[in-house]
């Protein structure tokens, strides 16, 4: 499942002067590395985040870690993606999670009975639909909140780098 992440406007702009400047460090100047991508999130519940994206979105433990120089944490993901998620709790000084309503973790979901299902799944999980921010979410997609407020879309529709035809 194909994902995009709304990253800041600095990280963007950083990567995108590296690129054009065809600079060494550059993911483009590198099409040969295989990239995995890590969403890593504080949150206040370890075991409700964890139940909630395994039971919403079908994801599975892929590691995780107790008192790791005072963090607990836990990785979701599946096998053929390439990302995953990871939950951490620092127990000496807990960070509260401040998402923004445009801190998004994008899904496009192809078929749209498979996008009905998860849309199902992910409110039967204990997430909440929420109005989208930006409207364009609202046209082909679903904005969701987890317990810490963080976002998820599920755009029923294939991905397509910017700019390539229909």
């Amino acid at each position: 499942m194909p994902i995009e992440v709304n990253f800041g406007r600095q990280v963007l702009r950083l990567l995108w002067r590296q690129r054009s400047a065809g600079h060494p460090s550059s993911l483009a100047s590198h099409p040969h590395l295989m990239l995995h991508l890590r969403i890593a999130r504080p949150v206040r519940d370890l075991a409700k985040a964890t139940g909630m994206y395994s039971r919403g979105l079908g994801l599975r433990v892929v590691g995780s870690f107790v008192d790791h120089e005072g963090f607990d944490g836990v990785m979701l993901g599946s096998p053929d993606s390439g990302y995953h998620f990871e939950f951490t709790r620092c127990r000496n000084h807990p960070v509260e999670p401040t998402p923004t309503p445009e801190d998004l973790v994008v899904l496009y979901v192809p078929r749209e009975a498979e996008w009905q299902a998860m849309c199902t799944s992910v409110l039967a999980a204990g997430f909440k639909q929420a109005a989208s921010f930006n409207p364009y979410w609202e046209v082909r997609g679903r904005t969701f909140e987890d317990a810490d407020g963080y976002r998820i879309v599920l755009q029923c529709d294939e991905w397509r780098p910017f700019g390539s035809p229909d």
